[in-house]
């Protein structure tokens, strides 16, 4: 129990970083943030391997869908773009940092499908609004946004939840059989 609270807790403080450093203009700051809640969180876990293909997993489904909704005109972001149309490199680092808490402190999203499309309708939106109030970004449309942001959150979601899982499963097959 108490390795969930220190996830959810380095989780919390990296993703404040994250969010304060990039409306501040110094995106690099939140994303130092994110590797270092990133080596505590694989120095931690029973399975690093299976963690870095997660992170990768979340890496690259990030980018991918905050820069769909960069090319959308939905968000647009002033820090931290490496190319235009692409999604900032902190916001994919969110992603990341979002991913090592899968297996520890949101493991309670394992319980049903349903619960984590809840759960990333609800909560993604909420997490980009915070995020946009602090100044990290703009939500050029706000409530066509937030309802993109929600449907998006609602199938990644569940779909990051199943992919820990499998990976998980994975492991401990391939340890059985040794």
């Amino acid at each position: 129990m108490k390795h969930v609270f220190v996830n959810l807790a380095v989780f919390k403080v990296a993703w404040t970083a994250v969010v304060v450093s990039a409306a501040a203009g110094a995106p690099v700051v939140g994303s130092i943030a994110v590797a270092i809640a990133v080596g505590i969180h694989l120095w931690s876990c029973d399975d690093p391997d299976a963690e870095i293909r997660l992170l990768l997993v979340a890496a690259t489904m990030g980018l991918a869908w905050e820069s769909a909704l960069v090319l959308a005109g939905l968000l647009e972001y002033s820090s931290g773009t490496w190319m235009p149309g692409l999604a900032p490199y902190w916001i994919v680092s969110m992603w990341v940092l979002f991913a090592t808490t899968l297996n520890v402190s949101m493991r309670w999203l394992r319980r049903s499908t349903a619960i984590a499309a809840v759960a990333g309708a609800i909560g993604g939106p909420l997490a980009f609004f915070a995020g946009a109030s602090i100044g990290a970004g703009v939500l050029v449309s706000p409530v066509i946004a937030l309802i993109s942001i929600g449907i998006g959150w609602a199938v990644m979601l569940p779909l990051l939840v199943k992919l820990a899982i499998r990976l998980g499963d994975s492991h401990r097959l391939v340890e059985q059989s040794t």
